[in-house]
């Protein structure tokens, strides 16, 4: 079987069709739902939470506004958690390990703390420390069955990103570690130790990003040795055992078989991507902290409010690569283009456009469109074309899944990914990667429409084939990878809002 093979066996295996989804149980069996935190028994706790009158390490910092609690919503006598970083469904599957000079620490978010892992001490830059994010395929198979594996890439690129902002508000650079196997990074963090997960859900080692000064960071030469982390780790003081989540299962053979044939066994990469940046990240392209910690996912929209030209153009704007988080932090040209059905854009025509984030690929994504869209410019600045005008509310919601949210925004999209001459030229664990990125799109546009005075929300039920046929798409070049709609919400007032940590001012 040619390696590619099992790579297009699962992504067409789990694509939604009009007469039929991807296979999952069919029903949320409530009595095996999985508990949303992992904790490890008898690891030492070392809370982050900040005295009034002392600073957040940056550590600290860094978790808070990327992987922390952002509130807790209550109805009635339920009572759930949300999170800075987006999941779909609010699962969660994305566990943290912090890695730094004194050892291997896990992040509780229910508690902002610290769980030592493995105690050593080494010899590193003080300003510099890893952050290791996996995933527990389980916490997403429970409610999506085998179409899973995706969704838990997608959260992991959400991750990746939210760390890269917040790592910028640490006045820190953020940056993925592709030189890193997937096995060595479970090595590290101590995923692959079978004594510390008896009965307990195993987790799939996702990546390696590497948070310090920039000068360190993206600089031309590597500032951690591995084999000197992997040898104090050996060497180290293991403690802890991980929690079982379900006491039931269901075995999704299939997310087992994908996530082996995609595993990443480390790459080399030229460190001339990685200029130099002196000062360290100005802020200013960042959104700021309120914004982060606000995120949420809407739930409706009105289906009448509109946004004007400029804002929509801005907020387009800042999903194309530049030298700003969280573009930054990846080591890849872009991969991603955006299908946008408009609905309500104030002084832009209703119809079907593109946004095109990467030049290289525009003449064979062009053709392999539909011979008859007019692939007009609509912006001087900007690389965006309009395929056809006219209403297409219906449309969009039609090919979401039939949600009506993909309909009632200003706009929704589809994030079409460069997908066969991806996979051609770096292997099937760059099959993860793609899903990274268009999770790494997601949260732009979450926190941009934040900063419009609007909500967001991530769609990853959509019928797949059906969206390549609106496109003129009729093979694996190109496929469509995630959608997303962007609007005015409509609150849900039978809910209450507290605080995501007691100590935190309201």
């Amino acid at each position: 079987m040619n390696d590619l093979d099992a790579v297009y066996r699962y992504h067409d295996g789990t694509k939604h069709h009009f007469h039929r989804f991807a296979p999952s149980l069919g029903y949320l069996d409530w009595a095996s739902q999985p508990n949303p935190f992992r904790t490890y028994r008898d690891a030492p706790q070392r809370p982050l939470s900040p005295r009034p009158d002392a600073p957040t390490s940056p550590i600290g910092g860094v978790l808070r506004h990327s992987l922390g609690l952002s509130a807790w919503k209550r109805y009635h006598t339920s009572h759930w958690s949300l999170r800075v970083n987006p999941s779909s469904g609010n699962l969660h599957p994305t566990e943290a390990y912090v890695v730094c000079a004194s050892g291997v620490f896990h992040y509780a978010p229910d508690r902002h703390a610290l769980e030592r892992r493995c105690a050593f001490t080494i010899n590193w830059p003080d300003d510099c420390f890893l952050v290791a994010l996996t995933s527990i395929h389980w916490r997403e198979a429970w409610k999506y069955g085998e179409r899973a594996f995706r969704y838990c890439q997608h959260d992991l690129g959400h991750a990746i990103a939210a760390v890269a902002f917040a790592a910028g508000h640490e006045r820190l650079s953020a940056r993925l570690l592709p030189e890193w196997p997937q096995r060595d990074i479970a090595a590290l963090i101590g995923i692959d130790r079978d004594e510390d997960f008896v009965d307990a859900e195993r987790e799939e080692p996702g990546c390696l990003m590497l948070l310090g000064p920039s000068s360190l960071v993206r600089g031309p030469s590597p500032v951690l040795d591995p084999s000197l982390l992997l040898d104090a780790v050996r060497r180290g003081t293991w403690m802890g055992r991980a929690s079982q989540l379900s006491d039931d299962h269901v075995q999704w053979t299939f997310i087992d078989e994908i996530a082996r044939e995609t595993e990443d066994r480390g790459r080399t990469i030229s460190r001339s991507q990685f200029p130099i940046q002196l000062p360290d990240y100005p802020i200013t392209q960042l959104p700021n902290r309120r914004l982060v910690l606000q995120r949420r996912s809407a739930l409706a929209l009105d289906g009448r409010s509109s946004i004007p030209a400029d804002a929509f153009f801005s907020m387009l704007s800042r999903l194309l690569p530049s030298e700003a988080p969280p573009w930054t932090a990846l080591w890849w040209a872009p991969r991603i283009h955006l299908a946008l059905f408009v609905h309500r854009v104030d002084g832009v025509e209703p119809g079907l456009y593109l946004l095109l984030r990467n030049a290289q690929t525009i003449d064979r994504l062009r053709a392999a469109c539909r011979r008859d869209f007019s692939w007009t410019p609509v912006a001087a600045d900007l690389p965006l074309v309009a395929l056809a005008h006219g209403d297409c509310r219906r449309l969009s919601a039609r090919v979401s899944c039939d949600q009506d949210i993909a309909a009632d925004g200003f706009f929704s999209l589809g994030m079409i990914a460069d997908f066969d001459a991806s996979l051609q030229e770096l292997g099937p664990s760059f099959y993860r990667h793609l899903f990274w990125e268009s999770g790494a799109v997601g949260q732009v546009l979450y926190l941009e429409a934040e900063a419009a005075g609007a909500r967001g929300t991530g769609i990853g039920c959509f019928y797949d084939d059906p969206v390549h046929d609106v496109l003129g798409l009729t093979d694996h070049a190109f496929q469509s990878l995630y959608h997303f709609t962007v609007g005015i919400p409509v609150e849900d007032t039978r809910l209450t809002t507290e605080r995501g940590y007691e100590w935190e001012l309201t």
